[in-house]
C-alpha cells in the first residue's frame, strides 16, 4: 500500500517528463549559431591574412595599418623591415577610397 502512494507522488497525473536530450537542444542550437556567425568567419579571415603574409617577399610594396606606404627590404620569421616611401606616396592610387574625409 505504501509503495503505490510513493509512485503516485513521484509523477503527478497528466504531466509528462521531458527527456534530458530535449532540454539539451536549445544549448546545442545556441552553440551552433555562435559557431557559424562568430567563429567560422573569423577562421576564414585569419586564413586569408596568413596566406597574404606567407606570400609577401622582399620588394613588395605595402601599406601599413597606420596608412604608411613603403617597400619590404628585409624579412625573417619574426619581423619585416620596411623602407618608407618618400612623402608617403608610391605613385599608385589606394585600393580603397578614403571615406572618412570630411565634406566642406
Amino acid at each position: 500500500m505504501v509503495r503505490g502512494l510513493v509512485l503516485a507522488m513521484a509523477a503527478p497525473a497528466g504531466t509528462q517528463q521531458v527527456s534530458a536530450w530535449v532540454q539539451f537542444i536549445p544549448f546545442v542550437l545556441v552553440l551552433a549559431i555562435f559557431y557559424f556567425i562568430i567563429i567560422l568567419p573569423m577562421r576564414r579571415r585569419q586564413k586569408k591574412v596568413q596566406e597574404f603574409l606567407d606570400a609577401l617577399k622582399v620588394g613588395d610594396r605595402v601599406v601599413t595599418t597606420g596608412g604608411i606606404y613603403g617597400s619590404i627590404t628585409k624579412m625573417n620569421d619574426k619581423s619585416v623591415q620596411i623602407q618608407i616611401a618618400d612623402k608617403g606616396y608610391q605613385g599608385q592610387e589606394p585600393v580603397v577610397a578614403d571615406t572618412t574625409a570630411r565634406e566642406s
